[in-house]
């Protein structure tokens, strides 16, 4: 009927020679921190992405079953069939005045209101609909849809999965069959196993579409199964070679892959189709900072212009004039983001790296230590606080960070270092020469200064010429 929408110490002196930060050890295998996209933004724009294909999946609103209707609530159909929702509300609030109970007109009401963006007035009418008719189909799918469109993802699953439950009159198999889609599309980002479930029952019900080719690459791709998600974020394509939601597929699962010049090509080749989409933009500008091309800052910096206060873009900006050198700039960036989020430890381990960069290394001792609070799993800021804690004469604050960090990442040279001049600066001489052996073994010349002050040190520790 209508659309659904490191420190000196005596008596033995001593004072390590500091590493430089491009040495300072991270999670990350490439050392590139641009890869916070894959987390941050892209998952941002497949939000998007699911809301508007939840909506455009449905269609249509549900009609509601043929049954003896007011002239009142029919004038007011009629009013909706042609968009005139002023008129709509007023013939359905006068109805519901005195009729507070029937569902059929609450629906209405509430799509009316859906359709003018008085979301919440929506809500409380479909939830109103609901009560007086718990096996109403049309409200149970149009209240999981506007849920979902407000980023309500746990409330409207209950929603949607009601409905599948419910006959949907004379819609006919059809209609549930866009209940099961909706499923799907939210499902596909928690459950990927429970998504493809859905999708099938879906197909059960109705002929396989190009939207439902996409959503199992979806699903796919969110499962990690990237061949599948590949070939069938190509079919879609080779129907469709303007289809955002497959390019921007596509190119993740090339990304992931590390297929970086196949996904600038793609990229670049939707782009002209769609200047202005912000995601195949921010998709780009991932693929240029991991091949190293100085178009990717003045690309997000065009972006962050458009979208200043977009988090995730302001956040890849951060990180891409991080990686150009500009740390006292790119800090300027992460601060505006702590302000909105202070408890967000990955922010606060990039806050402590440009800090660390900027030789501020109290204030990066601060950071990290907030953060490895609240994220004790974060290996980047035990890094961070071994680094600064060796840094701020803190021996006894280096080792147990740098415990931590072995839980989840491999020593490396650097990090032997740390241990090695922390023992050092705590007086355990046996400890202190074990890991500055440890350190020459693995250094492979890679540090000339620091190697030439462990072999010093070990000349005075074991007592050797």
């Amino acid at each position: 009927m209508y659309g659904l929408k490191p420190v000196p110490f005596k008596p033995v002196p001593f004072k390590p020679v500091p590493f430089k930060l491009t040495q300072y050890p991270r999670s990350s295998p490439e050392g590139v921190p641009i890869k916070l996209v894959v987390r941050y933004l892209v998952p941002r724009f497949a939000v998007f992405i699911l809301i508007f294909a939840v909506a455009a999946g449905l269609g249509q609103a549900p009609q509601p079953d043929t049954a003896p209707v007011s002239a009142q609530v029919a004038a007011a159909e009629a009013a909706i069939g042609k968009s005139d929702w002023k008129t709509a509300e007023t013939s359905l609030n006068l109805w519901l005045a005195d009729h507070p109970a029937d569902a059929r007109a609450l629906f209405d009401a509430g799509y009316v209101a859906d359709a003018q963006n008085r979301l919440d007035d929506s809500e409380g009418l479909y939830r109103r609909a609901i009560d007086a008719d718990p096996k109403s189909f049309e409200a149970h799918v149009s209240l999981g849809l506007l849920l979902a469109r407000r980023g309500r993802m746990e409330d409207a699953r209950p929603e949607l999965a009601v409905a599948t439950t419910i006959d949907p009159g004379s819609g006919g198999p059809a209609l549930k069959a866009r209940a099961w889609r909706a499923l799907a599309r939210i499902d596909q980002t928690t459950d990927t196993t429970e998504a493809s479930n859905d999708l099938l029952e879906a197909l059960k019900l109705s002929p396989e579409t190009v939207d439902d080719t996409l959503l199992a690459a979806n699903i796919a791709d969110h499962a990690g199964e990237y061949d599948a998600a590949e070939t069938a974020y190509r079919r879609v394509l080779a129907i469709d070679p303007k289809s955002v939601p497959a390019n921007s597929g596509l190119a993740h699962v090339l990304i992931a892959r590390k297929r970086y010049p196949e996904a600038e090509t793609l990229l670049r080749t939707a782009l002209e189709k769609s200047p202005d989409d912000p995601g195949l933009t921010a998709q780009l500008a991932t693929v240029l900072a991991e091949q190293d091309n100085a178009e990717a800052l003045p690309l997000l910096e065009k972006l962050h212009g458009t979208y200043p206060k977009d988090p995730a873009i302001t956040r890849m900006l951060a990180t891409v004039v991080a990686d150009a050198g500009d740390y006292e700039r790119s800090d300027r960036l992460y601060v505006a983001l702590l302000a909105a989020t202070p408890n967000d430890a990955a922010l606060l381990v990039s806050h402590g790296q440009n800090l660390m960069h900027q030789l501020r290394f109290a204030e990066a001792f601060a950071a990290f230590d907030k953060a490895t609070q609240l994220d004790p799993a974060n290996a980047d800021g035990w890094s961070g606080l071994a680094f600064t804690a060796s840094h701020t004469s803190q021996p006894s604050v280096t080792l147990h960070a740098l415990t931590m960090r072995s839980k989840y990442l491999p020593e490396v040279a650097s990090t032997y270092f740390l241990w090695a001049t922390a023992y050092d600066s705590l007086h355990q001489r046996k400890q202190a020469a074990d890991y500055y052996h440890q350190f020459l073994d693995t250094s492979a010349g890679k540090f000339p200064d620091q190697e030439w002050q462990a072999r010093q040190r070990l000349k005075l520790l074991e007592g050797k010429p």
